[in-house]
């Protein structure tokens, strides 16, 4: 649990649901009729949302900054039950808070509300946000490290405790702002963030009008599930293989940059709702304001295609505006012209890799006293080009191998001079000695003197102290962190370095390389749990980062589990890409003053963001190299190069 009096500001925005409406509990019917085909929708957070900041209490208790109302109630959960069945607005929170005393024995949560930019019954999942507000809050005042899909669990189930039966994508807003492609199959729920290939700017607006959504949902869920005639039979292909069609062509236009074609997705979309879905609920999808919005032609210039949001009907539109010149030109004649209010979403593709830090600063203490006369990362090692290289190349060879085009050096302070000369060009003298292959490595060498930056650390609080010095070169862009004792081999035809990148451009998270290890060396290492991404096992969205954990506490809450339900324990393997997210983590901790272990632990700064928002884990294909121990730098010169051949 935070300590006493300690606060915990969180942020969870309201959904768009992109493509994909109905289809989550229209998935759900597959649990009696297999022949429904599953649901799929695309969805992403939103810029505008929930604010609060929340601590323990002895009580279960929510304020407000926006109203004067408050909600109270003791840690029961028969009264939280029957506070939530009560319905309105504090109802969602109290099912949440209900479902965590029953599954958790949590104790009591302040929540404290401080702004909410999020309208509510508009169609962009108000309740979710605010269940996933008390999830959240929960899961991290209490340290019960629930993955992000736990917490999404926990605000439905919470929710469905009130008289709203919400569906299962609206807590994707637990991701936040960024698209996530969903399937939903029975009781089973996959989800998987997408990267961006272009700027997607979107604009969503308020209709100023009204739905019921409760009768859309009950007049829907009488076709299900199973389809007795023609009308109820059309509501079934469009929730499921038309749906299914469209969400996997517009998944390939997000991914591809295909802009123009995810606007026309959009329209088929929504003419494929009205004829098929609509006469299902004529008095609210009929949606005379909605269709005059997306009819106007005074708005088609500006777009390339629109439909409505959510439930559909007369709550909310959704237009996806051709740059960001013509949505603010969109918004403008909205609110001017047709009274509505209207806001922006703002799609960006993530940052490429094209960084790296290696922090060397260490003295070598346990290679003492031959850290006295060259620095462990000059330590020489025999490369498999039969060439005798310090450390720090073979790191950097890797490095420019991968792509990476900058490299920072975490150095002491009085250490400069040692990296001026070893990238300084040699006497002419001794460069002529040199046989050919060996002057252009040479050359090599000096040319990398352009690539290269240098920080200082002047304090030594530990590693992710060493990593925080890093920061303004890091400059908001993602990073690749290797560690300056280890070096890396591959089994395959990419670097180790290119495997992690690959795994970033392929989820946008940031990314811990992964391998196995015996449960015995656990104490030993960064230890990591998750659940397997795709069914080739080698990327984990992660649900738990523990430092040395102990062997008892491994084989409780560590362990991975394979199909063949296999158990394996895996240890940080030596790479990270780290993005903006952990440095504000580590500048907090060091503002703070929350060491562990006497140290600034990049580990607790990881586990604090992974707390927040998705991380991976990569299953390295190859290994690593410690040269920071005698008998482990021992190890490296005898198979160091030749593992793989």
């Amino acid at each position: 649990m935070i300590r006493e009096n300690e606060t915990i500001d969180l942020f969870v925005p309201g959904r768009l649901c992109l493509f994909g409406e109905h289809s989550d509990w229209a998935g759900l019917h597959r649990i009696i009729n297999s022949g429904i085909v599953p649901g799929q929708a695309i969805v992403s957070g939103i810029e505008q949302g929930i604010y609060a900041t929340v601590s323990a209490a002895d009580q279960f208790i929510i304020e407000s900054d926006l109203t004067e109302d408050s909600f109270v109630c003791d840690m029961d959960t028969a009264l939280l039950r029957e506070k939530a069945n009560e319905g309105g607005y504090y109802s969602y929170v109290a099912g949440v808070a209900s479902y965590m005393n029953e599954y958790y024995s949590v104790g009591g949560l302040r929540i404290h509300i401080t702004k909410q930019t999020l309208p509510i019954k508009s169609g962009l999942s108000s309740s979710a946000a605010i269940c996933v507000l008390a999830a959240r809050a929960f899961n991290q005042v209490y340290k019960l490290r629930i993955s992000i899909v736990g917490e999404m669990q926990i605000a439905f189930y919470g929710e469905q405790r009130t008289p709203s039966r919400c569906g299962r994508l609206d807590q994707a807003c637990a991701y936040g702002v960024k698209p996530v492609h969903m399937v939903f199959d029975g009781n089973e729920i996959e989800t998987r963030p997408l990267k961006i290939a272009k700027p997607l700017y979107w604009a969503i607006a308020d209709l100023k009008a009204s739905k019921d959504t409760v009768k859309i949902l009950s007049d829907l869920n009488k076709c299900y599930p199973f389809a007795e005639n023609d009308r109820e039979r059309a509501v079934h292909e469009a929730l499921g293989e038309d749906n299914a069609e469209i969400v996997e062509k517009a998944m390939t236009c997000i991914e591809n940059g295909d802009v123009e074609e995810l606007g026309h997705l959009m329209t088929v979309a929504q003419q494929n709702f009205d004829r098929k879905v609509a006469p299902s609920c004529p008095e609210e999808l009929n949606s005379p304001v909605l269709h005059s919005v997306l009819n106007d032609p005074h708005i088609q210039p500006w777009i390339y295609g629109c439909k409505g949001v959510g439930s559909q009907g007369d709550g909310t539109v959704q237009f996806l505006a051709r740059d960001e010149e013509s949505r603010e030109k969109l918004i403008r004649y909205l609110e001017e012209e047709r009274g509505m209010e209207a806001f922006t979403l703002t799609l960006k593709p993530q940052q490429k890799v094209r960084k790296a830090v290696i922090p060397v600063a260490g003295f070598g203490t346990r290679l003492y006293p031959a850290t006295k006369a060259i620095k462990k990362d000059f330590l020489p090692v025999l490369d498999r080009d039969g060439m005798f290289k310090p450390v720090i190349m073979v790191l950097l060879e890797e490095l420019i191998a991968s792509g990476i085009q900058e490299i920072c050096l975490v150095i002491g302070e009085d250490e400069k001079p040692v990296y001026d000369a070893f990238f300084a060009r040699m006497s002419e003298e001794n460069y002529e000695k040199l046989p050919e292959e060996k002057q252009k490595y040479e050359d090599f060498i000096v040319g990398l003197k352009s690539k290269i930056h240098y920080v200082y650390q002047r304090e030594r609080k530990g590693f992710g102290h060493a990593v925080y010095q890093s920061c303004e070169f890091a400059d908001g862009e993602p990073v690749l962190l290797l560690l300056g004792d280890t070096i890396y081999e591959s089994a395959i035809g990419k670097t180790c370095s290119q495997q992690m990148i690959d795994t970033y451009e392929k989820y946008g998270q940031p990314v811990i390389s992964m391998h196995e290890i015996p449960l015995e060396e656990v104490v030993h290492y960064g230890i990591m749990r998750g659940e397997w991404a795709e069914d080739k096992e080698r990327y984990a969205v992660l649900e738990e980062i523990a430092e040395k954990p102990t062997e008892e506490y491994a084989k409780d809450h560590l362990k991975m589990i394979y199909k063949q339900k296999q158990e394996k324990y895996y240890a940080v393997f030596g790479q990270y890409i780290l993005t903006k997210e952990v440095y504000d983590v580590l500048e907090k901790n060091i503002r703070e003053g929350n060491y562990s272990r006497g140290e600034i632990q990049l580990t607790d700064a990881l586990e604090e963001v992974r707390e927040k928002s998705c991380m991976m884990g990569c299953r390295i294909q190859g290994r690593s190299y410690d040269v920071g121990l005698p008998e482990m730098y021992i190890d490296t010169i005898s198979r160091f190069g030749r593992e793989y051949d």
